[in-house]
């Protein structure tokens, strides 16, 4: 990589780190640090809520889609779309005026306002260990596009440079530096995808006539996508925008309903068509470029074999002329970190707010969150270590707490009567079998995923102990 381009990706580097900083000097308190005042505008939180969504790991996920199976790998991110807006009409209504009104921080404090604290910190155990997996999945996510674009650098090197510059600003500004610097680097990556990476790689592998002769004719068409592949996707990723910490400390960081909805509808634009459509053109031209030999140098002699995920950071690394090549690696790292920050601040939240119950109003709160952020990054950093693949860990992450939590947020959010017991076992059976049948690798039937089985076990536990 020429001098130039590490140049230009160590200035982004400091100005990510120059913002965490900046507020690290403006926050107050614990309040401040996770939801920013309740006080923040609707297109910042808007990019930063389909950053944090799609990032790093959608973003190189995406690209492995897109160079594994095509174009259909597309639908992934509708279901974003879905997600965004119908938590937009179902969800904020029902939550915020309530979390504002309560000065909340964390979305298992509102299922304690509806059932109680023991199911408050089931789910924020629950939440914790999702979003500490989901950490680890965009440092590696990181790490895999460092690989992919420095020559001689390894993962776990990677990991260590990616997980350092992410912890840091995240531990030291909170919510603010969060979400301002999603916005900064969203625009960033936009810029650089629209403007740089696209238009280079398509020039370079030779346009649509090399695309349509190397790609399968498959690969072109919108329904090479298997309808048990669509109902993973759907029931993995959907209900997040239900149960997703992330996204309710950006619901409680908005100034009032307005503004919310405002945010999401413009976030769930973002997500498909604009970042789905993106992502896969880029992992297809990867494939194409892979056919022609353009990674034989880097030990690839064709597509066959090669781990799908390290195409388009391996394209970019060809195709982009000195200078430009920064440009593209910043921006894609700034989608990796905006998710990133995003889910470890979440994981602390959890931790300080639902498991420890810490005082948010004291005024050591902060030095304790920012300690508590700071030793959970290091966590996330090990996890990533083990893994290989970025989008299993990020759909393992999901599963987990969409299994374990999405019946007692449906009841919580529209039934009349509620179970404070029925929804405690609920969470332990949902998110418990899921985990299990994740970790013993059971055959589900059609290839379903383990989530499906576990939100159905959750939802016959809180039927079965509605009334006690």
């Amino acid at each position: 990589m020429h001098i130039v381009d590490i140049i230009i990706f160590i200035v982004y580097i400091l100005i990510v780190l120059g913002i965490g900083v900046y507020f690290h000097r403006k926050n107050k308190d614990s309040n401040d640090y996770y939801t920013g005042g309740n006080n923040m505008g609707s297109i910042h939180i808007g990019l930063s809520v389909v950053a944090t969504d799609v990032g790093g790991g959608f973003s190189i996920g995406l690209g492995g889609l897109g160079f594994a199976m095509g174009i259909s790998g597309s639908w992934m991110l509708f279901t974003g779309l879905l997600g965004a807006w119908i938590s937009a009409v179902l969800l904020i209504p029902r939550v915020i005026k309530t979390a504002h009104a309560k000065k909340m921080l964390t979305f298992p404090q509102l299922l304690q306002n509806t059932f109680g604290g023991k199911v408050a910190l089931v789910a924020g155990l629950i939440s914790f260990i999702g979003y500490l997996g989901f950490t680890a999945s965009q440092l590696l996510a990181g790490a895999k596009l460092a690989v992919g674009t420095f020559e001689g650098l390894n993962l776990n090197t990677a990991l260590l440079i990616m997980g350092v510059v992410a912890v840091v600003y995240t531990s030291f500004g909170g919510i603010k530096a969060v979400v301002y610097t999603d916005t900064f680097q969203w625009m960033l990556l936009m810029v650089g995808l629209i403007f740089i990476g696209i238009p280079i790689a398509y020039k370079a592998v030779g346009g649509y006539d090399q695309i349509v002769a190397v790609l399968p004719k498959e690969f072109l068409s919108l329904s090479n996508v298997s309808w048990v592949q669509i109902t993973n996707w759907f029931f993995t990723i959907l209900p997040i925008w239900f149960i997703g910490m992330t996204l309710y400390q950006r619901i409680f960081a908005c100034r009032d309903e307005k503004t919310a909805k405002r945010a999401w509808y413009l976030a769930g634009l973002f997500e498909y068509p604009v970042m789905a459509f993106m992502g896969v053109l880029l992992g297809m031209m990867a494939r194409v470029a892979a056919h022609q030999g353009m990674f034989t140098s880097a030990g690839f002699d064709s597509a066959l074999g090669m781990d799908a995920e390290l195409g388009m950071p391996l394209l970019l690394r060809f195709v982009l002329p000195v200078g430009l090549m920064g440009v593209m690696l910043s921006a894609y790292f700034s989608a990796i970190m905006s998710t990133a920050d995003s889910c470890l601040l979440a994981a602390s939240g959890n931790f300080m707010t639902d498991i420890l119950k810490a005082d948010p109003n004291k005024k050591s709160s902060i030095k304790i969150s920012q300690a508590l952020t700071l030793g959970i990054g290091i966590i996330a950093i090990l996890i990533a270590t083990s893994m290989t693949s970025v989008l299993d860990l990020m759909l393992y992450s999901y599963a987990f707490m969409v299994a374990g939590m999405l019946v007692p947020v449906l009841v919580m959010l529209f039934a009349k009567k509620k179970s404070a017991v029925g929804a405690l076992w609920s969470m332990i059976i949902g998110g418990g079998s899921t985990l299990l049948l994740t970790i013993v690798d059971f055959d589900i039937p059609f290839g379903l995923d383990p989530i499906l089985p576990g939100i159905i076990l959750s939802g016959v536990t809180y039927f079965l102990l509605r009334k006690r």
